[in-house]
């Protein structure tokens, strides 16, 4: 089964009950009609939720399901409209990605209503999920931030670029801010939102520098943010050290650069993400007693010397 790859560092244990269960109930897949299979992205003008979805087309295609796609493009109007439509269109199984936790219940509950299977991807959804697959989140912002206030002796001054409204971002910054309040010399002078885009990233950034010069370090809640701030100190000149979240092959190739102050991110693996996903959704959808509600995945922290042989 293509989602019980366990080469990366996912929790194995919640990995092989989800499959375990996928493949004990797996004959009764083959006497039933073809499975449909709907996943709603937040985004897909993003590499990381590209090699999501090539990850998810993949695994369906070995067990003979159809995958419909939608592109909610950060709106959550659209992300319910579309999810409405996929079940019209009858959807066995919902792959949710939310744009938006709270404002997404609505689709939820429809899903709930059709009797789809709903599991929740990346980011938590409001409502009656059936199961959640995401990294640790906490963990990620813990991560990068405990290895910035190293890089800085532990003293210094660190803005954080926030993004949208979902669980992750909000857990990102909260272990963000744990790991750099454990030093008493790190000062978190301000907090803006970079939406998690490159161009708005580094308007933002520009202005923290601008209203900071003396600024010594910066987390961005992802890599592509982190790439547009990383542009935005190159211009300035100074020697501001940045971290992030995600793995995005082009801060990944950054970070590899002699003397880059972009010196670090927490990877999250979305291959396997969507592929445990998909396993927990089967083994629900086929009602096997046993699988869990929610399985968390591990992240590592991706410095120059990990860079040279990294990739999603």
């Amino acid at each position: 089964m293509p989602f019980a790859r366990t080469a990366r560092p996912v929790r194995k244990t919640a990995l092989v009950a989800a499959c375990a269960t996928a493949m004990a109930t797996g004959s009764a897949f083959a006497a039933d009609d073809q499975l449909t299979i709907g996943m709603s992205f937040q985004e897909l003008n993003n590499p990381y939720f590209v090699t999501m979805q090539d990850a998810l087309e993949n695994a369906a295609a070995d067990i003979g399901a159809e995958v419909i796609v939608t592109d909610a493009r950060h709106d959550v109007a659209k992300q319910v409209n579309d999810v409405e439509d996929m079940i019209q269109r009858g959807i066995d199984i919902l792959l949710l990605n939310p744009t938006d936790s709270v404002g997404v219940e609505t689709a939820v509950l429809a899903a709930e209503e059709a009797g789809v299977t709903t599991v929740a991807v990346d980011a938590q959804a409001n409502g009656p999920v059936d199961g959640f697959v995401g990294s640790k989140n906490y963990d990620a912002g813990y991560k990068a931030c405990e290895y910035l206030a190293g890089q800085l002796g532990g003293n210094g001054k660190v803005a954080l670029l926030d993004g949208i409204p979902v669980v992750p971002i909000l857990q990102r910054i909260e272990g963000c801010t744990a790991a750099l309040d454990e030093h008493a010399g790190i000062e978190i002078v301000d907090k803006q939102n970079g939406r998690q885009e490159r161009a708005h990233a580094m308007t933002v950034t520009e202005n923290l520098i601008q209203a900071h010069p003396d600024l010594d370090g910066l987390f961005s809640v992802n890599d592509i943010g982190s790439l547009g701030a990383l542009a935005a100190i190159s211009t300035s000149g100074k020697d501001i050290k940045l971290v992030s979240v995600d793995g995005h092959p082009e801060a990944i190739e950054a970070i590899r650069k002699p003397d880059s102050l972009f010196i670090a991110t927490s990877a999250q693996y979305p291959r396997d993400m969507v592929r445990v996903g998909l396993g927990l959704a089967l083994a629900k959808h086929w009602d096997a007693d046993t699988a869990p509600k929610d399985i968390p995945i591990d992240v590592k922290l991706i410095d120059r010397e990990k860079a040279s042989d990294f990739s999603w």
